[in-house]
C-alpha cells in the first residue's frame, strides 16, 4: 500500500463512522436532521442582534452574562443561555460556525438531548471553574488572577470543545480526540486566559464523563469498538 492509500485508510478508520452517519442524515432528512442546531444557530444570531442595540444590550447581560463575581445562583441561572451569547471581544461568524458544524455533527451522532446535556455540562465546568482558579490565584496550578472575576464569560466554545471529545470517544476517533486536548494545551503555553483553562476544565469532566459511560458499556458487556459485536460505547448504533 502507498503512502497516500495508508493515510486514506487511516482517515477512513478515524472519520469514516461518524462522517458515514452524518451524511446519511443529512441524506435521509435533510435539515430536519438538526433542529436543535438550527434553532441555537439562529438564537445566537437573534442574541448577537440584540445585544448590539441600546435597548438590548443591558437584558442580554442580565439574562446570560456570567462573571465569577456573581453570586453562584446567578451564575447558575444565567449559565444556560449564556451559552449562546456571543462573545462581544470576537467574531459572531466563530460562534455560529461552531454551533453549526459540531452540534449538527453531535446531535446526529448522539441524539438532541444527550447533546444538550453534554454541551451545558462542559459551559458548567467552565463557569465553575473560574471560580476555583480565582481561589486558587495565579500563583496556583491553573489558578487565575483576581481581575478574571469581572471577565464576562459567554459563548459556546467551551461546548463545542466538551461535545468534540466526546463524539470523538464515542466513534473511536483517538487521534482527533488527542488532537483536540493537545490544542487547548497548546492555547494555555500561547496565550493563558480565562477562557483556555476553562476549555481544559470542559475537557476534563467530559473525559470522566467518558469513562463512567465506558465502565458502564462493559459492565454490560457491549463491545467498544465499532463494527464489533456489541454497540459502540456511548453512541448510538449506526443506521443500515
Amino acid at each position: 500500500m502507498t503512502r497516500v492509500g495508508a493515510l486514506r485508510a487511516a482517515a477512513r478508520r478515524e472519520w469514516g463512522p461518524a462522517l458515514g452517519t452524518v451524511r446519511r442524515a443529512l441524506t435521509d432528512r435533510g435539515v430536519r436532521a438538526v433542529p436543535m442546531t438550527l434553532t441555537a444557530v439562529f438564537l445566537t444570531a437573534l442574541i448577537q442582534v440584540v445585544q448590539n442595540q441600546s435597548w438590548g444590550f443591558r437584558t442580554v447581560q442580565d439574562l446570560g452574562a456570567v462573571q465569577a463575581e456573581d453570586p453562584v445562583w446567578l451564575a447558575l441561572l444565567r449559565t444556560p443561555l449564556s451559552l449562546f451569547v456571543p462573545a462581544l471581544d470576537l467574531p459572531v461568524w466563530g460562534a455560529l460556525a461552531q454551533l453549526l458544524v459540531m452540534f449538527g455533527i453531535a446531535e446526529i451522532c448522539l441524539g438532541r438531548w444527550r447533546t444538550l446535556g453534554i454541551a451545558y455540562l462542559a459551559t458548567l465546568a467552565g463557569t465553575l471553574y473560574a471560580r476555583v482558579g480565582i481561589a486558587v490565584g495565579p500563583a496556583g496550578f491553573l489558578g487565575l488572577p483576581a481581575s478574571d472575576a469581572q471577565v464576562v464569560d459567554t459563548g459556546p466554545s467551551a461546548a463545542v470543545v466538551g461535545l468534540a471529545v466526546y463524539v470523538c470517544h464515542a466513534y473511536r476517533a483517538w487521534f482527533t480526540g488527542a488532537l483536540v486536548i493537545v490544542t487547548m494545551v497548546v492555547e494555555i503555553v500561547f496565550k493563558d486566559n480565562l477562557a483556555g483553562k476553562e476549555h481544559l476544565a470542559a475537557i476534563v469532566v467530559v473525559l470522566v464523563l467518558c469513562a463512567v459511560v465506558e465502565v458502564r458499556a462493559r459492565r454490560r458487556g457491549q463491545g467498544s469498538r465499532p463494527g464489533g459485536s456489541g454497540t459502540r460505547s456511548g453512541a448510538p448504533p449506526m443506521r443500515s
